[in-house]
């Protein structure tokens, strides 16, 4: 058997159960912190640093119980990071409700910042909803990589991964039957920025009726933000 194809056996996260790296979920966490930071003042849902202080005091204990790889959960840890992923999504939307507020009442009046404000609002948007579909599917990171296959949860979405193992052979190496993969959180925000710019699902199929409500919430909030904002702003800079 030729090396890649060995090692596509056997470098999927879930073999020796290391888990996946904590620092991209951290890295995507910050930047949407930050990404609200900079909003513009009529934006914001609260004072501008309630809500990443919030963000932050939920990010820190999650990355002292997993500070290199995700590999433990308690029941503590799962509500801190669904609760994390409410408050970045919720405040999200609520800035959006802002933003299209000021356009129809017309108190917005440049170009410029509607602009900026809308491609914040679209990015965090991307990582809000990624972080979603990351921490539900399969039962989360932690399960995904820890639980034997025949003890995950149903899944939420199906990757191209879950299906290619009849495919010809280089593509068979790399799916889920064979080469035990499962997505990790790259995947996650490629199905996110997918749905936000396609407005529907792509190769990814959502399965369940809750990624199905998500993705949904996600693609007419990223419709509004493409269309109107960028719309409008667009005509103000004319």
């Amino acid at each position: 058997m030729p090396a890649d194809r060995a090692e596509a056996r056997s470098r999927h996260p879930r073999h020796q159960r290391r888990g996946e790296a904590r620092l991209p979920a951290a890295v995507a966490t910050l930047v949407a912190i930050a990404l609200y930071l900079a909003l513009p003042e009529q934006l914001l849902v609260a004072p501008r640093f309630v809500v990443p202080a919030l963000e932050f005091l939920l990010l820190v204990p999650l990355i002292a119980i997993n500070p290199r790889r995700v590999t433990r959960q308690t029941r503590l840890s799962r509500i801190l990071s669904l609760s994390l992923v409410v408050v970045i999504g919720i405040t999200n939307l609520g800035a959006l409700a802002l933003l299209i507020h000021d356009l129809v009442a017309g108190a917005a009046d440049s170009g410029q910042a509607l602009l900026l404000g809308a491609l914040q609002v679209w990015l965090t948007n991307v990582i809000a909803f990624g972080l979603a579909y990351w921490e539900l599917d399969r039962g989360g990171p932690v399960k995904r990589t820890q639980a034997g296959r025949a003890d995950l949860p149903l899944a939420d979405f199906r990757f191209s991964q879950d299906e290619n193992d009849d495919a010809v052979e280089e593509v068979a190496a790399g799916s889920s039957v064979k080469s035990d993969w499962v997505p990790t959180l790259v995947d996650y925000l490629y199905v996110s920025v997918t749905n936000s710019t396609a407005f529907s699902p792509t190769d990814t199929m959502p399965l369940s009726s809750r990624a199905k409500v998500l993705m949904a919430v996600q693609s007419v909030a990223a419709l509004l933000t493409s269309l109107l904002v960028i719309a409008r702003a667009v005509s103000v800079l004319k």
